[in-house]
Order: structure tokens, then sequence, then C-alpha cells
């Protein structure tokens, strides 16, 4: 059941193969606890039509107490069971839906970790001897690419000022590209001696991975003193975005930019830093 549900994933809704993976795992995670809620050796549709709220609840707190789960975590999985039985009912295989009144747990909202105007321009420096690197840092501060968006582009997508890359949900849309990126992209370019199609290669002449680049982000990170502060190539993507939106980017504009199929997560980013709160207050008409 749970490979149809995979297969169905992948074919119909279009998700990443990441994202059935996860979902997969979860649901597995799922027919072990059923099994042994119900005492037995395999889990059917008929032990699925029986599920109801009370079996999810019993789930959920297995998830916390025995696994030690976060609310997000919980979270996610519950999207993913709500996902499942929705497919099963879709397809006549369950009379009801058990997941219909299922709650998520509230998730305490943290702003996003980002890197400063000045610490951006020192990890840039850092690397400024090395073009690839350059490219890639360049790339990631100006257009909140993610990491997997980034290491799977190819050189033939780029079209004067546009690159065309597929997204999370593999999901297609163009990045506009300014003359920081053109220029950083020409001059690796120059210098970069292989037929491989990828556009950022290893010294192996080979798509560079998503570890490598994880490495090499380490590696300047340390170089500009800014190692052991929780940042990663993901970071970069929350770096970029806040220094457009703080400079002007209509929120809407920055959805697009990002790739976000809702607006409420893009919003996450319209976080406001301490100098702006501290001004907010100054503006305050009764500052006498």
């Amino acid at each position: 059941m749970i490979k149809e549900f995979k297969n169905y994933l992948t074919a119909i809704q279009g998700k990443s193969q990441k994202t059935a993976d996860e979902y997969e795992f979860d649901l597995n995670i799922f027919h072990e606890f059923l099994k042994r809620r119900y005492k037995t050796e395999e889990i059917n549709i008929e032990n699925l039509r029986k599920v109801n709220i009370n079996d999810l609840h019993a789930f959920i707190g297995y998830l916390a107490k025995a696994r030690g789960n976060s609310n997000k975590t919980k979270a996610r999985k519950i999207s993913c069971l709500k996902s499942y039985f929705k497919w099963l009912k879709k397809y006549k295989l369950i009379e009801d839906n058990p997941t219909l009144d299922l709650e998520s747990p509230k998730i305490e909202k943290r702003l996003p970790v980002y890197l400063s105007l000045e610490d951006s321009k020192k990890l840039l420096d850092a690397a400024k001897d090395n073009k690839r690197d350059f490219a890639i840092l360049t790339l990631f501060l100006n257009t909140g690419l993610r990491l997997s968006e980034l290491v799977s582009i190819d050189i033939d997508k780029i079209n004067k000022d546009t690159l065309t890359i597929i997204g999370k949900g593999n999901k297609e849309r163009t990045v506009y590209l300014n003359n920081a990126c053109l220029s950083a992209i020409t001059d690796y370019l120059q210098e970069r001696d292989s037929k491989e199609k990828a556009l950022f290669i290893s010294n192996r002449k080979t798509r560079i991975s998503q570890k490598a680049v994880e490495h090499l982000l380490d590696k300047y990170l340390e170089i500009a003193g800014l190692s052991g502060k929780g940042y990663s190539p993901h970071k970069l993507r929350h770096t970029a975005a806040t220094l457009m939106y703080q400079n002007g980017v209509d929120i809407r504009a920055l959805q697009e930019i990002l790739g976000h199929e809702s607006i409420a997560t893009t919003q996450i980013y319209t976080h406001t830093n301490q100098d702006q709160l501290r001004n907010a207050v100054k503006l305050n008409p009764l500052n006498l």
C-alpha cells in the first residue's frame, strides 16, 4: 500500500523523490505502530479501515514519548498521514477518513538565521581567489537558490540574464541573474575546462555534489571568522531573502524569486532587525 501511495506522490502529484522517501519513512513507522497496537504481523486495507481518531492520537503520543519527536517532526508526520488517508478515501479504498479532525501541534516560529550585509561581504571576500567557489557563494547570496537547485544548474539553462531551474516539487521556474551573478559566472567559465553540462563541477570534472558545496562553505566561513554560528547553504538562502526584503523587495516578488508555493512561507522573511525596531520606537510622536 505504501509503495502505491509513493508512486502516486511522484507520478501524479509531482512530489520530489526526497519528499516521497520521507513520506515512505513516516508511513513505515505508522504501520509498525499499528502492527503492535492491532497485534498483527501485517497491515492490510482491512486494518486501515479500522483506524480511528483514538489510534491516531495514540500514534502521536508514541512519537512524542517513545521516539522523542519534536512538535515540528510530529506536524510533518501528521501531514503525511492526512495525505495518505485522503488518497485512500479518494480511490475508495476506505469509507471514512479518520484524519479529518486530527489537529497538528503548535510549532514555535523562530526567526530565520541569516548573515548581515557586512558578514556576507566578508564571506565573499574569503572566496575571491577561487572563481568557482566565489561564483557559488555569489549565486547563493544574490538569488536565494536552494542547495539542490544550485548543484543541478546546467550551462545550457542560462540564457542572458535568466536561469531556468527545476525547483521543489519538480516545478520549473525562472531565476533572474543580476550583474554580480553574471560577472562571477563569466569569470568562472573562462577558466573552466570541461565538456560537462553541469555549471559547477568538482575536481573530477563531474557535477559538484551537495556535500562538496557544504564543505566549501564551511571552509570559507572559517576563513571569514564566521564558523560555529550555525550557517549553512540554506542560511545563505535566508540571507538573500532577508537582505532583499530589507532593501525594498515586495513580498509577492520575493515569493516568486524564492519559488514558494504559499505566501505564508515567504512571510518568515519579513522579520525586522534590531536597528529597525529601535528606529521604530524613536519615531513615536510621544518620544519628546
